[in-house]
């Protein structure tokens, strides 16, 4: 599946992916069934008037009989009330099919995109990928509600008004579906030309979808450069484009519905020209001729559905590839398949052994043999300038990634034979690129993990948060808005620090984590940290040197290389990259001071 590209290949039938499609309709064994019992009870029905038609005019006028008039048309008004009901339970079934099988699709598609690595979110735009999860599966709602079991009885339909025709009278059959082959034509070309319209449908919506999620979720940054004009403008293209799809689409079916009227009412003329001749003759019965009127209206109502279905049937193969290439899309970081036991107690000894690492299969080295020990009870720092790799290495531990060569491990076990659940209930994350969903603070700061809300609230004090939590109005039960918005940057990054103590992790990993918050919070959170890290693994990844002083270990990383290690005044001692980057900071924060 391109990320870049949302366009594929049209395919007008792939055995494959329908027989795939099949599957879904198994756990719905029995609607689909009763569907299709009613849809040919409904064909069925279909035949009952025009024969009754018949026998009314042949039969019960000339004969003057009262009684058998009053029998056919309670017959006919029967066989009307029969076919209500059948239609009614089959579009109840059918949608019901199609409901049911969108529902299982949307959480199969959910749960893959879940278990997708960060690498994937890396090159897919996620307005793309929710056109996955709504529009496409949409599409094959269409198809299974609308379509798949309703063909069955157009062409049962079909072949019993045929029989019947043929049966009752071969010549006026022939003369009733003389304009099949025009039909046939049109249909062809209408169902080329409306593909290519619903082709440029789906991929403007995808587009526009992709521009929405962007362009919403960076809303701050688009106000604060005035790029309202700019990115409206941007927009009206796309949407004009969409609407141009549409009003291609709509010109298609306007012409296609008239042209088969006009070809349906030329069926009908010659067949009253034909017949009423034969009638005139003596040959054929007014009754006959009457029913064959019904019969041909009849005959390419089924005709028309089917050319629709055509189209949406292809239209559904479309999005049933895109939806099952993604649902095939591999899992990056795969769960071992025999998972390893780690020691009891866990220690959180992390020890990163001759890692390399580059994303995409050509990009270059991020991490070049990367070697080093993260003992219980001690600090270990990563400094160096931006795209070093210093985050690259919270990933790996993480495993957001595995790396290209080498191992991680954590008390001597590779973290890739560890179950991710297991590995990730061992780290207390923060990062710098903070999130929180939308919700109330309890639920952010739990976030269904097995704690309980006394640990989380504990947590809150321990690092600050409480101060400004208590002061708002419903304190944690406050309802945040999407990301957090409501909450200042400093404010959200004390929520995320209290989350990830809540679950007293065996191992801290801290992405600058004081980077947003001020003195006062910054100096209550070092003291928590000197509590919390005794006897944890901390990792900490360091912008602002000053929060690193007392670490045990700093590694200098330089181009993906550890370049530099020891503590603060050992580096500064080498007079090295550690050196400079520490005078570096030390003329900035001059210099701000001095401001």
């Amino acid at each position: 599946m391109n990320g870049a590209s949302d366009e594929l290949p049209e395919r007008g039938y792939d055995p494959a992916l329908l027989r795939r499609l099949l599957r879904y309709l198994r756990p719905h064994g029995w609607p689909v069934a009763g569907a299709i019992v009613l849809l040919l009870l409904s064909a069925a029905l279909a035949l009952v008037g025009p024969e009754l038609t018949r026998r009314v005019i042949d039969v019960a006028i000339p004969a003057h009989d009262q009684g058998l008039l009053a029998t056919l048309a309670g017959l006919y008004l029967g066989a009307l009330i029969l076919e209500f009901f059948a239609d009614y339970g089959q579009a109840l079934l059918t949608t019901l099919i199609g409901q049911r099988v969108m529902y299982d699709l949307r959480l199969a598609v959910f749960g893959h995109l879940q278990r997708l690595s960060i690498a994937y979110y890396d090159t897919h735009p996620v307005g793309r990928l929710m056109t996955r999860v709504t529009s496409d599966i949409e599409t094959l709602n269409e198809l299974f509600s609308a379509g798949l079991v309703t063909v069955f009885g157009d062409l049962f339909t079909l072949v019993a008004i045929m029989a019947l025709m043929l049966v009752t009278d071969w010549r006026l059959a022939l003369v009733a579906i003389a304009v099949i082959p025009l039909v046939w034509l049109t249909a062809t070309v209408f169902r080329r030309q409306v593909r290519e319209a619903f082709r440029d449908i789906r991929t403007r919506i995808a587009r526009l979808n992709s521009f929405l999620q962007e362009h919403l979720s960076g809303m701050r940054l688009v106000q604060l450069f005035r790029r309202e004009n700019a990115s409206a403008a941007k927009f009206d293209a796309l949407n004009r484009d969409h609407l141009s799809a549409h009003l291609r689409s709509i010109t298609i079916y306007a012409v296609f519905f008239p042209v088969i009227e006009v070809l349906t009412a030329v069926a009908l003329a010659l067949l009253l020209y034909y017949g009423g001749l034969r009638v005139i003759g003596g040959t054929l019965t007014v009754g006959v001729l009457a029913a064959f009127i019904q019969l041909t209206r009849r005959f390419f109502q089924p005709l028309q559905d089917l050319s629709e279905k055509v189209n949406l049937f292809q239209s559904a193969m479309a999005s049933s590839e895109r939806v099952f290439q993604l649902l095939d899309e591999p899992v990056g970081v795969r769960e071992p398949a025999a998972p390893a036991r780690l020691p009891a107690p866990v220690s959180g000894e992390v020890r990163f052994e001759g890692v390399w690492f580059h994303y995409g299969e050509e990009g270059p080295w991020v991490l070049q043999d990367v070697s080093f020990t993260a003992a219980p009870g001690r600090t270990v720092a990563l400094v160096g300038h931006t795209g070093a790799g210093k985050s690259t290495i919270i990933s790996l531990l993480l495993r957001f990634y595995d790396p290209v060569r080498g191992r991680i491990t954590i008390d001597g076990v590779d973290i890739r034979t560890i179950p991710t659940a297991t590995l990730r209930g061992l780290i207390g994350f923060v990062q710098q690129d903070l999130f929180l969903f939308a919700g109330d603070i309890l639920h952010n700061l739990v976030l269904d993990a097995p704690i309980t809300p006394a640990d989380a609230v504990r947590a809150a004090g321990r690092v600050g948060a409480a101060r400004f939590i208590e002061r708002l109005p419903e304190r944690y039960q406050h309802r945040l808005g999407e990301r957090g918005r409501s909450l200042s940057v400093g404010e959200r990054q004390l929520l995320s620090f209290a989350r990830a103590l809540a679950r007293d992790p065996r191992i801290l990993v801290l992405d600058e984590a004081t980077s947003s918050v001020d003195a006062e919070a910054e100096a209550q959170i070092q003291l928590a940290l000197a509590e919390l890290m005794a006897g944890r693994t901390s990792l900490v990844v360091a912008h602002r040197l000053s929060t690193i002083l007392h670490a045990d270990e700093i590694l200098v990383l330089h181009h993906g290389e550890v370049r530099e290690r020891g503590t603060h005044q050992a580096l500064l001692a080498q007079r090295g990259l550690y050196e400079r980057l520490y005078q570096l900071q030390l003329r900035g924060d001059q210099a701000r001071r001095t401001a």
